[in-house]
């Protein structure tokens, strides 16, 4: 990861939407991205599961180029076991979201799974 404030990494796995947020917002996709493992995958609530970080790339480039900005919304406590931990968020809409992220090995967070609607 570069030094560039957009790009640090999770240190937590709190951080994670937060700077997913931040991110889209600035168009930044490849810092998007930089908060998956390699081979997550994301639910976009709608049925398609993308697999994997060239997917997801695409994925949030044609969400973006729409002009859709994600919400910020009530995030819940981490449930953390170890290294693994379950985030969700209330969004504005009424929907949660609920991901799984993994510790790794330098400490920092990335999701595995990330589901945009479970409501």
């Amino acid at each position: 990861m570069t030094d560039e404030p957009s790009r640090v990494p999770a240190r937590d796995p709190q951080d994670l939407e937060r700077l997913l947020i931040s991110r889209q917002w600035a168009g930044d996709i490849d810092g998007m991205v930089a908060l998956f493992e390699p081979h997550a995958v994301v639910d976009n609530g709608e049925g398609q599961l993308t697999l994997g970080r060239e997917a997801i790339r695409a994925l949030f480039a044609d969400i973006t180029a729409t002009g859709r900005k994600f919400a910020v919304g009530d995030q819940a406590a981490a449930v953390v076991n170890g290294d693994l931990a379950l985030t969700s968020t209330h969004l504005p809409d009424g929907t949660i979201t609920a991901e799984v992220a993994r510790r790794q090995s330098d400490g920092t967070w990335l999701w595995v799974i990330d589901r945009f609607s479970v409501a």
